[in-house]
């Protein structure tokens, strides 16, 4: 059967029309940051199989698969139908298609949250403040509290000294917790731009009464300034009691979501919206991980409500579906749903008696394609198999990142895009059994069906993955070891970590400036601000 293309102009087409559509670069992280449309969502290849089933649930979405001409396309769309999804089509001419037709290409990833940030700022005239300007604020000792939006463990990494941190979601909610008094500033940061900017205009939006500015460019403008930044810090806004007056954010927050679009919705009207069959509602959580874990409604997703106006595509991942949020104190669920109907989603907030609602506990766990694996091996067999000096080839496919910090000694790194290509190459040996693994095995058991076409040997799955192992108390070693693939999984963030190239850090600043005009370029994002 003759695979059907879709074209530029359709796919526009159904952009401005609001029609559900997930547009998908099956290419690695690294290739798909180099240039992609801006509602690109990037679901690679190699991990097709533990990604596709939370990110596009409903197996009659409108698809619309790419790559570069690798071909990588053409073997996800045998994939997704073997999955049961129906309505399959492949971009026409991939990535250069979409750029020869007029098509704009948007560089990094989540672009169009960050775009949407410049957007914002550009429209509301976000107030900021240099490195220079807060560092001085700091050590004068003025009435200030810096708030880190960013996720705890990104704050930790390093962040401004003396700074909190307050993931973006929670800033509404917790910033008048924080402050000394009413004259207090408040000055909030990211690493770059976007969730300081988003920060800030919530705070703004949500009237809280203070003097509040977003830090400029984040800790990268503060290390361009030549500050230092503190690492390791620990101050979370948990260490601060509740004692603002909820009841009017709450009702600044609705009001900010209102303006923007959102509705409000019982519990009978979400059972119905999730049930149409023809449309796609993702229901996330967007309280922190902790008050999830305690107590959440069945079928819900958790992700932080900063980091969901964030990495949007990364969750939401058709576009024009229907988004409902979950938060009993319903202030994060306002904030966040108003930025996500400001970036033309169809957004709900629940508003019922979630005591008789959140009958579920535990970490979030993804939906996976069944599978069945007929051998398992243990972590002290294998480190028996090890000691004895039996041949065998062992396979990880865990993140380079993961692998890099520690992995078992004879183990080669592999993506799963490469396993044709390996075999065909003799690099991966057919006279050995072989063992694959990766974190926790989730993903090396859908390699096992791959590498079977290639060898006659016994294909096995290390239990528990490199977790197990380690629980075990089994030797790692960490470094790049053997990379059997060009380690391209994950693109390098400009803005992450403390070893970025002033150069990198300048031109992702540059590229984060031009994106209103390329927003107009661009024409299909539907942004708006109240």
């Amino acid at each position: 059967m003759n695979k059907v293309n879709q074209s530029f102009a359709t796919i526009k087409n159904k952009l401005l029309k609001r029609q559900e559509i997930a547009l998908v670069d099956v290419r690695e992280e690294d290739l798909y940051a180099k240039g992609h449309p801006l509602f690109a969502v990037n679901i690679a290849f190699s991990r097709l199989e533990i990604e596709i089933l939370n990110r596009i649930p409903r197996l009659n979405t409108d698809i619309v698969l790419y790559d570069n001409g690798e071909g990588l396309a053409q073997q996800a769309y045998q994939k997704l139908q073997d999955l049961g999804y129906q309505n399959l089509s492949l971009l026409e001419g991939g990535v250069n298609g979409w750029k020869n037709a007029g098509g704009e290409l948007f560089i990094d990833v989540n672009s169009a949250s960050k775009a949407f940030g410049e957007w914002v700022e550009h429209y509301k005239q976000t107030p900021s403040l240099s490195a220079e300007e807060v560092k001085q604020l700091l050590e004068q000792d003025d009435n200030v509290v810096v708030l880190d939006a960013r996720r705890f463990d990104e704050y930790q990494t390093m962040s401004i000294p003396g700074g909190i941190s307050v993931p973006g979601a929670e800033l509404v909610l917790r910033a008048q917790d924080i402050v000394k008094d009413q004259q207090t500033k408040i000055i909030v940061n990211c690493a770059g731009r976007t969730r300081s900017l988003i920060g800030t205009q919530s705070l703004i939006n949500a009237q809280i009464p203070h003097q509040i500015y977003a830090l400029r460019n984040g800790t990268i403008g503060w290390t361009l300034a030549r500050q230092q930044l503190a690492i390791q810090q620990n101050k979370q806004y948990q260490d601060f009691p509740a004692s603002a007056d909820r009841q009017n954010i709450l009702e600044n927050a609705k009001n900010v979501a209102q303006r923007a679009g959102v509705r409000s919705i019982d519990y009978a009207t979400l059972k119905t919206l999730t049930q149409e069959p023809e449309r796609t509602t993702y229901l996330f959580d967007v309280r922190s991980e902790a008050e999830y874990i305690a107590a959440y409604l069945p079928e819900s997703r958790w992700i932080a409500g900063g980091q969901l106006v964030q990495e949007t595509d990364h969750y939401a991942s058709v576009r024009g579906a229907r988004i409902i949020l979950i938060d009993p104190e319903r202030i994060r669920a306002y904030m966040t749903g108003s930025w996500l109907a400001q970036m033309n989603w169809e957004v709900y907030v629940l508003e019922d008696d979630f005591s008789a609602l959140l009958t579920e506990s535990g970490v979030w766990v993804p939906k996976t394609p069944a599978i069945t694996i007929n051998d398992y091996l243990q972590p002290a067999q294998l480190n028996a198999w090890l000691e004895e000096g039996l041949a065998l080839t062992l396979l990880d496919f865990t993140t380079s990142a993961n692998y890099n910090k520690g992995h078992i000694a004879t183990a080669q790194w592999a993506l799963r895009k490469d396993i044709a290509t390996l075999f065909g190459q003799n690099k991966i040996s057919t006279d050995h059994p072989v063992v694959v693994t990766c974190g926790s095995s989730l993903l090396a058991q859908y390699a096992v069906a791959q590498i079977q076409a290639f060898t006659h040997q016994p294909v096995y799955v290390l239990q528990g993955g490199n977790a197990a192992w380690k629980a075990a108390g089994f030797a790692i070693e960490t470094g790049q070891g053997n990379l059997l693939s060009e380690p391209i999984d994950r693109y390098k963030r400009p803005y992450e970590g403390t070893d970025n190239s002033e150069q990198a850090m300048n031109d992702y600043l540059e590229w984060e400036y031009g994106l209103v005009q390329q927003l107009k370029q661009d024409n299909t994002h539907g942004f708006f601000v109240v």
